[in-house]
């Protein structure tokens, strides 16, 4: 074996994580294959069996391994060239199709208050200046940092634009990828993504959910190239795609001209001690859009979201639609980047997955 963890980097379950987690990518650990034992990897990496579970854990969260009784932990993932097409796709029963969205906990008002006021002692007349097209500089500065630290995407603050809403968001992405091509979104999926796509006159595509994600099948045959895709708990449905099913659909978007809306909702409070993936981060290929939103996350009253472009569509972006203004008020993207800058939102975010995961304990 060859695993190393940094002493000097924590934590180190992480670093083995991701590790192993490669490995099983490149088919160092193919389909079936059975991982290192806790005691052997602990013993390698200079760590306790402690750690190895924390990591172990974490591939299981994310579908990537299984834990057997009294056997250990085996490989569940499959790395296919074209798509991983089951005997028989689990689908989802009627009784399946909903669940209820648990309204997350409120922001802090005290924390979000004193913020305000500190903005407004700070910036002065700067918070009734207008702002870039894109947004303020200050915000797309501080999501960059947020999203290199947390959902392992890394890029420039080009990339990065800010718009009240998810909706609004969908609306300008149709004017950059084009009116002419057919999209693709999840059945059942969340009402106003289909009501957007109506509402600009777009062909598109419903393609059935099973258990693990969008039906491979339904994904193979698909005229669109386009996917609308909810990744983590989609609505109503609940279904969290697979390691399989998310690396399916970057290679679905790595064919030609193919691109992937990734609507990232509600995935800060995953009660995973790492958050999903991202289908961006995966991607290589430069072909996904990543989504979200601070709606869930602070209050549904900010109406604000924002996107992140592939590098390769930046200057389309620029030459076609930089001329829009930005749709959020100065003021209101200056508090959500200093909530960023001042750790007061990951505090929040961390806060309530802790208690989420205590939640799940005690009623285990």
């Amino acid at each position: 074996m060859k695993y190393k963890v940094n002493k000097n980097i924590r934590p180190a379950y992480l670093q083995i994580y991701k590790q192993l987690k490669e490995d099983i990518i490149n088919g160092s650990y193919p389909y079936n294959s059975k991982l290192p034992s806790k005691r052997l990897l602990a013993d390698e990496t200079e760590t306790s069996t402690v750690t190895i579970e924390h990591a172990y854990a974490l591939l299981c969260d994310e579908g990537y391994v299984e834990s057997r009784e009294r056997s250990g932990f085996f490989v569940i993932f499959r790395n296919t060239d074209g798509f991983a097409l089951p005997p028989e796709t689990p689908q989802l029963h009627h009784s399946e199709m909903t669940y209820q969205s648990q309204a997350a906990p409120d922001f802090p008002f005290s924390v979000l208050a004193k913020t305000m006021r500190n903005v407004i002692s700070d910036l002065g007349n700067g918070i009734l200046e207008k702002s870039q097209n894109k947004g303020c500089l200050e915000l797309r500065l501080a999501i960059k940092h947020y999203l290199a630290k947390n959902r392992g995407i890394h890029v420039d603050v080009e990339q990065i634009v800010i718009g009240s809403g998810s909706e609004y968001l969908y609306g300008l992405i149709i004017e950059l990828l084009g009116q002419s091509r057919i999209y693709g979104i999840e059945y059942p999926s969340y009402k106003k993504i289909e009501q957007v796509y109506l509402a600009h006159e777009v062909s598109y595509e419903t393609l059935r959910l099973s258990k693990e994600g969008i039906d491979s099948t339904a994904l193979l045959h698909t005229k669109a190239s386009v996917l609308h895709t909810t990744p983590y708990r989609s609505f109503p449905t609940g279904v969290t795609a697979s390691a399989n099913k998310r690396h399916e659909y970057v290679r679905w978007a790595n064919m030609s001209d193919r691109y992937i809306i990734e609507d990232d909702f509600e995935s800060e409070f995953s009660v995973s001690t790492k958050p999903e993936d991202t289908l961006f981060a995966l991607c290589d290929k430069d072909t996904v859009i990543y989504l979200n939103t601070f709606s869930k996350t602070i209050s549904p009253a900010l109406r604000i979201g924002y996107m992140v472009l592939p590098a390769k569509l930046v200057k389309d972006f620029d030459r076609r639609l930089g001329f829009y203004s930005c749709t959020v008020p100065t003021f209101e993207q200056y508090v959500i980047a200093r909530l960023l800058q001042n750790g007061n939102f990951e505090r929040h975010i961390n806060k309530v997955r802790r208690n989420k995961r205590k939640e799940l304990s005690n009623k285990s």
